[in-house]
């Protein structure tokens, strides 16, 4: 335990909250790709990553850009699967 320790505290913190973020929209993937997908969970994850980005803007390292673009694609994905299940759940009468 005292190895990690230190190994962290010789990492950048922004390292660090980085890598957490990698996490969490590991996490909403997860939860978008189940079978069925499981939006509420997915939700609680985009949006601590979310958060996290918002609050720390502009200090997460050479990787920050990325990670907003995973919480863009991680929304854009969460709305196409929401769509997809309400027309599941009430097909339409032209069909």
């Amino acid at each position: 335990m005292e190895k990690l320790r230190e190994e962290l505290l010789q990492t950048k913190a922004e390292e660090v909250v980085a890598n957490h973020c990698y996490g969490l929209f590991e996490l909403a993937a997860l939860y978008l790709s189940a079978s069925p997908p499981r939006l509420k969970d997915a939700t609680i994850a985009i949006d601590a990553l979310s958060g996290l980005t918002d609050a720390l803007q502009g200090r997460l390292g050479n990787g920050e850009a990325e990670i907003r673009e995973a919480v863009s694609q991680l929304r854009l994905a969460f709305v196409q699967i929401s769509v997809i299940k309400a027309e599941d759940a009430n097909p339409s009468d032209t069909e």
